[in-house]
């Protein structure tokens, strides 16, 4: 996000709490897997140009996947990635280890589907595996849609 758009930032603490991992049975024919190698880049990028404000060059999606592959996932139909999600996980100043979702995707015609939620449940789940204490992310405050999805999965805003 650039130094002069407006963000939220939100935070989710309950990562002592480990939940279990999502299922998808809303659409037919869809598994969410993590990333697994370069042929799936194309699809993410895709996904995150079309659906994100801000652009990412390919040394971005790279420093976040190839650190970090057992926090990254796609949910493909077919061969197609309608949705992915890319986090991260590292020690905070404070000590505690924190994850962090970078972004967050979903194909205009597969949303309202549960996709977005399944992924961040799935990421959370990994990070929790991975010992996170906490998660945090940022979302632009003109996106409605995020701001009501991450505080539905439990997430609250913090100050910036």
């Amino acid at each position: 996000m650039s130094a002069e758009a407006k963000g939220e930032k939100f935070k989710h603490e309950q990562c002592n709490e480990k939940s279990q991992v999502p299922t998808l049975k809303e659409v037919e024919d869809m598994e969410v897997v993590q990333y697994e190698s370069e042929l799936q880049l194309p699809g993410i990028q895709r996904l995150v140009a079309q659906n994100l404000s801000e652009p990412y060059s390919i040394y971005t999606y790279r420093y976040f996947i190839h650190n970090w592959p057992n926090l990254c996932f796609v949910a493909m139909i077919k061969d197609q990635c309608v949705g992915t999600i890319v986090c991260k996980l590292a020690r905070h100043k404070s000590g505690s280890y924190r994850g962090y979702i970078a972004m967050l995707a979903v194909d205009t015609s597969f949303r309202k589907k549960k996709i977005g939620s399944t992924l961040v449940r799935r990421a959370i789940h990994a990070m929790q595996e991975a010992n996170a204490d906490e998660v945090v992310l940022e979302t632009e405050v003109t996106n409605p849609i995020a701001l009501s999805l991450y505080e539905k999965l439990g997430f609250s805003r913090d100050k910036m």
